[in-house]
């Protein structure tokens, strides 16, 4: 199982970025995707989750209004668009896959809101 995610890098406050996340070696529209991050010293937590069959999401409330996680199974690729990032949000974001007891994580990818 592999979990690639992508889109990550510095933005300005009041900036947007969309990272993706694309997964192989999985039946991918099985699998609830969500997006976690953690921050220097911070324990990881989560940001967003979104249904195998996309049609129920969650999000932390520090994001919502802000961010909005989709999915594309036929991509087998999911997405967190996130808009008036704010310096709060710079850490490290990461992938998740989970279906029963299978529980994958990408490698994660690098957010940084900064002037």
């Amino acid at each position: 199982v592999q979990l690639v995610e992508s889109g990550g890098g510095l933005v300005q406050p009041g900036g947007s970025l969309r990272l993706s996340c694309v997964a192989s070696r999985i039946t991918f529209s099985r699998y609830d995707m969500s997006w976690y991050r953690q921050a220097p010293g911070k324990e990881r937590e989560l940001v967003a989750r979104i249904t195998s069959g996309g049609g129920s999401t969650n999000y932390a409330d520090s994001v919502k209004g802000r961010f909005t996680i989709s999915r594309d199974n036929a991509k087998n690729t999911v997405y967190l668009q996130m808009n008036s990032l704010k310096p709060e949000d710079t850490a490290v974001y990461y992938c998740n896959a989970r279906r029963f007891r299978m529980n994958y994580w990408g490698q994660g990818t690098p957010v940084t809101v900064s002037s």
